[in-house]
């Protein structure tokens, strides 16, 4: 039996809109659903891809990229509960997938889903969704109706509403990852319309009656900080986790007092589902828990795609039983990004370089970004970077970052797939032209303005111009390829910010930069 608890979404969340609550229905024992039972998917195309078979493929690929604890088989090791992240799949779906790979293969008996409330501000109860299936991408999930009246019988603040459910996304993201790990099995989608600690109790005691004796799996899917700085978020999300893995409510919501009380600034919640969280703790301890391992932490900085001035925290946890110790095989959260800038020796280089190509090769193919287990310190610089594509020694293209907010190694995947999908001036790269196209990396210096354009080297400068809300950017290989001088640099930069080519002579802003220019060698 799997229980999934989910919870609130991530930097792609589209808020759903406001319904009223429809009123308790009688419920009905159901095998094959009619159309007005199947609950149509509300976030797709949002969340996670549209087309089934790109679904299929980022699933599936986001579990071959995530480690089973334990080692293969993991027969020892028996998960209760787990705790998974569901905000856009890009942002989230590789820590999510390190929980749901735990229980990959795994004869539960039944299935419960349980999700926040975002979209219905009134409902104060639990609404289990009775009767009927939900529907995804990858086909029906029926409900387990007879669960679902055991729940309800339970107690008095459950209740079967139907319209709580039909815009939450809080369950509809966990549902693609558990047709993959779970496939046939049937569900209980439960929402907990107000986190208080009455609701949580009822729930988690329902649970533990109804699941007691047969094989359980709780799954509490909740995202972690909403919108603090980068290394907030961290410091946050490492206490949140440090409270959950001690298995204590009480420390959870002590934890959550302390530091929303700090004034941290876009701090809006250590853990959008507080409720899901709580009930899964409780409810696994009452089944036979004993110990909790954190399995994955990352934010949506440490994606290619991610804000470092406003993240999202996204942790996967596992509650089980079981007698081993599962120390060495905990994924610790990503390091820090190094402020001291270093040069990069050549086999830095070289692993920069099949990065950008393993990046490009693996989005254009699946939508998904390799996960990459890096050890070289200074991969962690935070430095501003190009990425230049060549297709028979023709620019294909070219996109960079100037100013760097993540470590290197995750700058040169973000702009490696801008400038194979996202130059306009070009149409994006597709997987049967890849083994036709050089990759060229330019590891960039900071910035220097000047004030005198004598300083400009032709050959070892790159330029930036910035005037009003024009700017542009070229690097310093360009004049060399271009045989400019240094007038002709200055006239081109100029045109590239989309200004008169004397420009810079008008209270235009100029900068200098060196960078370090390595390609493949092919």
């Amino acid at each position: 039996m799997v229980v999934l608890v989910a919870a609130c979404a991530g930097p792609t969340a589209t808020p759903a809109p406001t319904e009223t609550p429809e009123p308790t229905v009688a419920l009905t024992p159901t095998t094959m659903p009619t159309p007005s039972e199947v609950r149509k998917p509300a976030v797709a195309g949002q969340f996670y891809p549209d087309d089934a078979e790109q679904l299929s493929t980022m699933v599936d690929t986001f579990l071959a990229q995530a480690e089973e604890v334990g080692g293969e088989g993991h027969a020892w090791l028996e998960p209760i509960a787990i705790i998974v992240p569901h905000a856009g799949y890009i942002f989230s779906g590789q820590v999510a997938a390190y929980a749901f790979k735990q229980i990959e293969g795994v004869n539960y008996q039944a299935i419960v889903v349980v999700g926040t409330n975002h979209s219905a501000p009134g409902f104060r109860r639990v609404s289990i969704y009775a009767e009927g299936a939900f529907e995804t991408r990858l086909g029906l999930v029926p409900v387990d109706t007879e669960l679902a009246k055991a729940l309800i019988a339970a107690d008095e603040r459950i209740v079967f509403d139907r319209g709580v459910h039909r815009h939450e996304h809080s369950i509809e993201v966990e549902l693609p990852f558990l047709q993959k790990v779970c496939p046939d099995h049937a569900i209980v989608p439960v929402i907990v319309g107000e986190p208080s600690p009455e609701n949580c109790e009822a729930l988690s005691e329902a649970l533990a009656q109804v699941l007691s004796g047969k094989k359980a799996l709780i799954v509490a899917s909740s995202d972690l900080s909403h919108y603090p700085s980068y290394d907030d978020a961290r410091r946050v999300d490492m206490a949140t986790l440090a409270a959950i893995e001690a298995m204590d409510p009480q420390r959870l919501t002590e934890t959550i007092s302390e530091y929303m009380s700090e004034g941290i600034p876009n701090l809006h919640t250590l853990c959008c589902g507080e409720g899901p969280i709580r009930v899964a703790m409780m409810a696994a301890k009452k089944l036979g828990a004993n110990q909790a391992t954190v399995l994955r932490y990352a934010n949506s900085g440490d994606t290619p795609f991610g804000d470092w001035d406003q993240v999202v925290g996204y942790g996967a946890v596992m509650f089980w039983r079981g007698k081993e110790n599962l120390a060495d095989f905990v994924i610790s959260a990503p390091p820090s990004p190094l402020k001291e800038l270093s040069t990069l020796n050549s086999n830095e280089r070289d692993e920069l370089l099949a990065m950008a190509r393993q990046t490009i090769a693996q989005f254009v193919e699946t939508g998904t970004v390799p996960r990459f287990e890096v050890s070289e310190p200074n991969l962690f610089q935070e430095r501003g970077c190009f990425v230049t594509l060549k297709k028979h020694g023709e620019l294909r293209g070219c996109i960079g970052r100037l100013v760097p907010r993540r470590p290197l190694y995750l700058t040169i995947q973000n702009v490696a797939i801008s400038a194979a999908i996202n130059d306009r001036r070009f149409l994006p790269v597709t997987k049967e032209e890849l083994k036709d196209i050089n990759i060229e990396i330019s590891v960039l210096w900071p910035l220097e303005p000047i004030e005198d354009v004598s300083e400009i080297e032709v050959g070892r400068h790159g330029l930036v111009i910035v005037k009003g809300q024009n700017h542009g950017v070229l690097l310093p290989q360009v004049a060399t390829e271009e045989n400019w001088d240094r007038n002709e640099f200055l006239r081109q930069i100029c045109l590239k910010a989309g200004l008169p080519e004397d420009a810079w002579q008008e209270e235009a802003q100029l900068y200098v930069f060196t960078a370090e220019v390595f390609g493949e060698k092919r």
